[in-house]
């Protein structure tokens, strides 16, 4: 039992420990069991006072001092090593006060009181020899370390790890191993860094030191953010996360350290929600040495969610906090974060010109390698805007290796100044191929990840690059280029099969038990009881399965399509028009192919459009579900009618010379793909096809030639009284069809169905979730079948029907990135889903549905089919309309 450790085993007989060996085991014990080591500190200091030993009691005291810094409680900490030295001073033991001075030294490096901590280092100095001695020398290491004076440091490590290793000391060597990885690590020496920290890993763990291990798990995982390995970089930070979960414990640095590899994998909210998260922490444990970074970190994620302010506030906040540490490198790397603040926020001056310049240059002289780069490439920017091109030109010299090595942001961010340069030289031929090879960088980094959801933030990376090419085109009014452009940065992650974790069972086993809690929680609600216990298990689940879908390891890289064969778009497209609708700077453009021309027309605001379509939703839902007044569903009605129009004359109407009566397949744009397309007058009787690109709609329409409809699947779930009476009606359509209703219809069964139908109609409810689209669902017989539960399938049916709810909706993301269970199943191979955008009322939907799969058994096509109930319900009561005109058919039609 803990702190009984005094007794030992000497010759079969028990002998009581002394004081003096009690403190040493307590020492020991620090590094990898802090609560082990404080019962035993206590037990030494309860026998140093009964055999009056001074230095054991010093030595206990050090012992506990050591164990409150690994749990960074520096304020107890910095208690318990005073007193050491107090006691050790008192009784003239020299070595002792000094060995307590070097620990103390640590404390104060963390609370970023560097002047201290260097005088406690010099005090200890001449009263240590032989392996103290090394000890100290390791210490100054890391206090050079903490300032940012990485050449010094380095030296330092390498200077003690020969002598660490001739002495046996095992954790030291680990520790100084470790210490020396994180100095590569921002040196940019990624594979030295990953190397230092593999063995460091493996040292602490050879030797028990769980916490240890878990630290270094922690950086392991930021040197694998940084070289774009990000499913592994995730599975070390969970794995790490494991050791604090287990001991309820918040670890604040490891907070700061993930936030690393969420900005990498743009899960910007996540990222920003954790450093708010790591400054708070850090700040209440008045851990100075790391607060500052922190907020570096608060402002990177607050530049990528487009808050300028905030991220301006964070990063004026570091600098004022490194300014008080005198930490000039540090300090640097402030002002480096401070100068993209400035132009993300529009500023293009002189002053920024300079700044950027100095930044450059202090960064790289403190070693900062990467941010050094990327502050050159600030630099360019600005000197291009300014007319300073041959300045530019140097510059950008500088910084050339960046588009060719680093972090995938770096290295677009360089393609994206090359083709500024080109631009300023009046080469635009140069432009583009600069901006379609940092494309080609996330193309290649976004095939390699394995998550669907890493994938399609992926995008975000080449937002800049995007933008430039599409803005060259749309000003240039060149059609055909803005189509390329629209297409080449557009739900490329689509077109990518998803992969699977390599723990495969694991991740079923999670979403087994989601849907059981699931269940407990409507027996609950049914009984009112209260179901606070199972939400937070629900959360938790959800997280679990979240990260362990994150760690899939990509294959390899799958071919992204990036152009769109226009002859064969148009052959494809027949009679029909494509119109791809792109947004720049707010405002909305149209790309219309029909009658083998191809046109660019200008809209108008996006923020008109999304205003709208949400007062259109409004609208529906209070018409779908009814019970109000007739005055009250007049107005609805009245509201549908405005908003469809004003949409209309946005979109539209400004194309209608050559859309003519032609069926459409629309490519939306951002909130445009939650549109009802059906409300607006131009598409009233038209067949609609809504794709997320034209590249996946030629694929699809390709294959869909080849569609025979032999094998159809019928799913009623729970909680729809319409929905058996659905299923049996359209058995009379599809006499052959496999029906699963009631405790059959379970998400196994289903999805074996699915996995062998080319036609499958589910009769259940649906729920999008925006917060995480990949627990969007369909609620079956034993709980929601997901997208993670979609994603396992060997395939989808070709053509599928999603009767209820408002299951037709997405997560959009840069890059129109689409993320919910409309994109999972385009990913698996359906090449046509009809499902609603707004909530419905089931009773309403059955008719419609019925006549719809008449359609379709009789060789009608299913956006024409569609079209026609639509046009039929214009007229009909105000349910049935609206449950008819939130249907959407997406994909080929």
């Amino acid at each position: 039992m803990a702190g009984r450790h005094q007794i030992a085993a000497s010759g079969g007989r028990a002998t009581r420990r002394s004081a003096a060996d009690t403190a040493d085991e307590a020492v020991r014990l620090a590094g990898g069991d802090p609560s082990l080591a404080r019962a035993t500190a206590a037990e030494a200091l309860r026998l140093a006072r009964a055999e009056h030993d001074r230095a054991a009691a010093a030595t206990a005291e050090r012992a506990l001092g050591l164990a409150a810094f690994e749990d960074h409680d520096l304020e107890a900490a910095a208690a318990h090593h005073r007193r050491a030295i107090r006691i050790a001073g008192r009784a003239g033991l020299a070595s002792h006060a000094a060995r307590a001075r070097v620990d103390l030294a640590g404390v104060m490096a963390l609370r970023g009181d560097w002047t201290r901590s260097l005088k406690e280092i010099e005090r200890a100095e001449p009263g240590l020899h032989g392996d103290d001695l090394t000890r100290l020398q390791a210490q100054r290491a890391f206090l050079f370390h903490m300032q940012g004076r990485l050449r010094e440091a380095l030296e330092g490590y390498q200077r003690v790890l020969p002598a660490f290793r001739r002495s046996g000391d095992t954790y030291r060597e680990a520790t100084a191993l470790h210490n020396r990885g994180l100095v590569h690590y921002h040196q940019g020496a990624l594979a030295a860094a990953e190397a230092d920290l593999v063995q460091a890993e493996r040292l602490f763990t050879d030797l028990g030191l769980d916490r240890a291990a878990a630290d270094t798990r922690e950086n392991l995982g930021m040197v694998l953010v940084r070289r774009g390995r990000l499913a592994a970089a995730l599975d070390w930070f969970d794995r790490a996360d494991d050791y604090f979960r287990a001991r309820g414990m918040v670890h604040a640095v490891g907070l700061r350290d993930r936030c690393h590899a969420l900005l990498a994998a743009r899960l910007v909210t996540e990222a920003r929600q954790t450093a708010e998260r790591a400054v708070r922490e850090l700040a209440g444990r008045r851990m100075g040495a790391f607060l500052g970074d922190a907020q570096l970190l608060l402002a990177e994620a607050a530049l990528l969610d487009g808050d300028v302010a905030a991220a301006r506030v964070a990063a004026e906040r570091a600098s004022r906090a490194f300014a008080r540490q005198r930490l000039p490198s540090f300090l640097a790397l402030a002002r480096y974060t401070t100068v993209r603040v400035r132009l993300a926020g529009g500023e293009r001056s002189p002053a920024l010109l300079r700044a950027a310049r100095q930044s450059a240059a202090a960064s790289a002289a403190a070693g900062w390698v990467i941010p050094a780069l990327d502050a050159r490439l600030v630099a360019a920017r600005v000197a291009i805007d300014l007319g300073r091109v041959e300045l530019a030109r140097n510059e950008l010299a500088e910084a050339g290796r960046a588009r060719r090595s680093g972090p995938v942001e770096l290295r677009s961010r360089a393609w994206h100044a090359v083709a500024l340069l080109h631009l300023a030289d009046g080469d635009r031929r140069g432009a583009e191929r600069a901006l379609r090879a940092g494309i080609g960088v996330l193309d290649r980094y976004r095939a390699a990840l394995g998550a669907t959801e890493l994938r399609a933030n992926a995008a975000g990376h080449a937002a800049d690059l995007a933008h430039l090419g599409l803005g060259l085109a749309v000003r240039d009014g060149d059609a055909r280029r803005a189509l390329a452009w629209g297409e080449r940065w557009r739900a490329g992650s689509l077109q990518l099969r998803p992969a699977r974790p390599p723990d495969d069972s694991a991740l079923a086993a999670g979403l087994a038990e989601l849907r059981r809690v699931a269940d407990e929680m409507s027996e609950a609600a049914r009984n009112n009881q209260d179901i606070a216990r199972l939400l937070a298990r629900q959360a938790a689940l959800e997280e679990a399965v979240r990260q362990q879908a994150r760690h899939t390891p990509g294959g390899e890289p799958e071919r992204i399509e990036v152009e769109v064969d226009r002859d064969r778009l148009m052959a494809a497209l027949g009679e029909r028009a494509l119109v791809e609708i792109l947004e720049l700077d707010g405002m909305l453009h149209a790309v219309v192919v029909a009658d083998g021309r191809v046109r660019l027309h200008h809209l108008g605001a996006q923020a008109t459009a999304t205003g709208e379509i949400a007062n259109l939703a409004f609208a529906l839902r209070r018409l779908a579900h009814g019970g109000r007044s007739a005055a009250s569903m007049a107005a609805a009605r009245q509201a549908v009618g405005y908003a469809g129009e004003r949409l209309d004359e946005l979109l539209l109407r400004p194309l209608w010379r050559e859309l003519g009566d032609r069926p459409l397949v629309v490519v939306p744009t951002g909130g445009l793909h939650a549109l009802p397309w059906a409300t607006l007058p131009s598409c009233a009787g038209r067949p609609v096809s809504v794709a997320p690109s034209a590249v996946l709609w030629l694929r699809a329409a390709a294959a869909d030639k080849r569609w025979t409809g032999a094998r159809t699947v019928l799913v009623a779930g729970p909680g729809l009284p319409e929905a058996p009476v659905e299923v049996g009606e359209l058995r009379g359509v599809y006499p052959e069809a496999r029906a699963l209703l009631g405790d059959e219809a379970h998400v196994r069964a289903v999805t074996d169905a699915m996995s062998d139908a080319d036609l499958a109609h589910v009769a259940a409810h649906g729920r999008f979730r925006a917060d995480n689209p990949f627990f969007s669902s369909l609620q079956l017989a034993d709980g929601p079948l997901t997208v993670y539960d979609l994603e396992a399938l060997e395939r989808a049916p070709s053509r599928l029907v999603l009767s209820a709810c408002d299951s037709g909706l997405s997560a959009v993301r840069p890059g129109d990135e689409l993320m919910g269970l409309a994109a999972a199943l385009f990913m698996l191979g359906t090449r046509t889903l009809v499902a609603s955008v707004v909530p419905i009322a089931d009773a309403a939907t059955r008719q419609p549905m019925l006549r719809f799969h008449r359609a379709l058994a009789a060789g009608v096509g299913p956006a024409t089919a569609l079209a026609g109930i639509q046009a039929r319900a214009a007229g009909g009561d105000d349910q049935a309309f609206a449950a008819s005109v939130s249907f959407a058919c997406f994909g080929t039609g």
